[in-house]
């Protein structure tokens, strides 16, 4: 087990045999705490941890805790944060923890340092509650990957239905929001990683444009598409915990922009309207599944009910787009993982790309019990740096320019909106993920590099379903009041975590 970290019921092998039966009848979430009383939310948020993470249907969502947040939640009310307490996803550096990424090779890079975006939120009055679980390696390792599932943290259990996919690799980010386990939490996208699990967890989440929140001391995949970004319960939330984290970094220079860009999120959002606002409906994004697009058409009502103009796109995504992300990808995480765990303080038995995949085979009866990592041996091949300048100037030529900023002047929209994803699937270690119905758009932002918000849109059976909202480039304030004004419109319910296994008589009545 890891110094300092939580002892987790699931680990590699274990997981097979830890399913537990669902917990009795829990304390209610408690969706917003007043800032007046940020000490007794630290409390409440530390023991609603202990009761449905660690136990009850240990949703194995958080892999670290602080129990020292609620004096510093009283040493920080006086801050624009107010003490408010914000779970950090596990490949984020926070002084208190390692920093570990889902990997036991990672177990004791214990560097002592906070990331420039935990020092900013330190320093506006937000208290680190914990870490969160994620996918290992942020789901680059493997094409057969289960999502939400790591070495360290077992798998993570949606707590809308706890036998189903919390989504990845920001899994223990969503579940814990979801479950009330913490105001908010931090995230981390590379394509679809805050998103995809904050529309099955039934969350608020939000990516960025990249280059407005530092990647410093993050773990990385891609110095070109990487963003950490909030993930709350309302948008509201999610655009203050924005502003505390983004601004420019000198050791990030894709962040030079980022203090003349950042503004007050939470401006203009209690009156955004969308009262003749043209919006660009993705109807080939919409997916195959019906009960998803019936959804959709209520989304698409209550805008219009909001005054909001809907045009449709015909847009089909280009399949050069997705196959030049890829060797994107692999080249940049070799790159990037090198960099980052040479420059690493801790005593770490790896030191580059090569050295982790060495150590996962030597470590297979744990590390690779589930899936292999086909993509980290294609990422120690993937060295042509001709090839891959060549198919990063294609991928973000086909997502920015003939992507989303032709769809947005061609059609004389301010957004594009599609659902972010289908319901969240059975969790299934043996086979891995199954994303069935071809649904969303959000590569199209993640390859870009621009702004994509998911809303909570309603349910499938008690299962979450999120509209997503793209804009572009540096749009981010603009995106969020859109967010903002959808969130007011919504006529859906929404489904409250049942923190039990889905079953089709209990999810009928939610």
């Amino acid at each position: 087990m890891l110094p300092g970290m939580r002892e987790t019921a699931c680990l590699g092998a274990l997981l097979a045999v830890c399913l537990v039966p669902a917990a009795q009848a829990q304390e209610p979430i408690t969706l917003r705490e007043r800032p007046s009383e940020p000490v007794a939310a630290a409390e409440r948020y530390l023991a609603r941890i202990a009761a449905i993470d660690d136990a009850g249907p240990q949703l194995n969502a958080v892999v670290a805790v602080n129990p020292q947040a609620p004096q510093e939640a009283a040493r920080a009310t006086e801050l624009p944060l107010e003490g408010r307490a914000v779970l950090v996803k596990d490949n984020i550096e926070t002084r208190e923890w390692p920093t570990t990424a889902g990997s036991l090779a990672l177990k004791d890079n214990r560097t002592g340092r906070d990331a420039p975006l935990i020092a900013r939120l330190r320093a506006a009055g937000g208290v680190v509650l914990g870490k969160t679980n994620l996918s290992e390696w942020a789901n680059i390792r493997s094409v057969r990957s289960s999502s939400g599932w790591s070495a360290v943290g077992g798998l993570t259990r949606n707590p809308h239905a706890t036998d189903r996919n919390a989504c990845g690799s920001s899994s223990g980010s969503g579940a814990a929001v979801a479950a009330g386990l913490a105001w908010a939490a931090i995230g981390t996208e590379t394509d679809g990683s805050i998103t995809c699990p904050a529309s099955v967890n039934g969350v608020v989440g939000f990516k960025p444009t990249v280059g407005l929140v530092s990647r410093t001391h993050v773990v990385p995949i891609s110095a070109s598409q990487d963003t950490p970004g909030p993930m709350a319960r309302t948008v509201a939330d999610a655009a203050l915990l924005l502003g505390a984290i983004a601004g420019s970094d000198p050791a990030d220079a894709a962040t030079a922009e980022a203090d003349a860009r950042k503004t007050d999120y939470t401006a203009g959002l209690a009156a955004a309207s969308l009262a003749g606002v043209r919006v660009g409906v993705m109807r080939n994004q919409v997916g195959s599944q019906p009960r998803v697009t019936v959804l959709f058409e209520q989304a698409l009502a209550d805008l219009r009910r909001a005054g909001a103009e809907l045009v449709e796109i015909d847009y089909a995504e280009p399949g050069e787009m997705g196959r030049d992300e890829l060797t994107v990808l692999l080249f940049e995480l070799r790159e990037g993982l090198d960099a980052y765990l040479q420059g690493s303080p801790a005593d770490i038995p790896v030191r580059n790309l090569d050295e982790v995949i060495a150590f996962n085979d030597a470590q297979a009866e744990v590390e690779m019990r589930w899936f292999g990592q086909e993509l980290f041996l294609r990422a120690a091949e993937t060295t042509d740096r001709a090839a891959y300048a060549a198919a990063r100037s294609n991928s973000l030529r086909l997502a920015g320019a003939e992507g989303i900023d032709r769809l947005l002047a061609v059609h004389r929209v301010a957004f594009l909106i599609a659902p972010t994803a289908g319901p969240a699937w059975t969790s299934d270690l043996v086979n891995g993920d199954n994303f069935a119905g071809a649904i969303g758009a959000g590569s199209l932002a993640a390859i870009a590099g621009y702004p994509h918000l998911t809303v909570p849109m309603g349910a499938v059976e008690g299962l979450p379903v999120g509209l997503s909202i793209m804009g572009a480039k540096w749009d981010d304030a603009a995106v969020l009041r859109a967010g903002a004004a959808y969130e007011r419109a919504r006529t859906a319910a929404l489904p409250e975590p049942a923190l039990a296994a889905w079953t089709a008589g209990a999810a009928g009545g939610r």
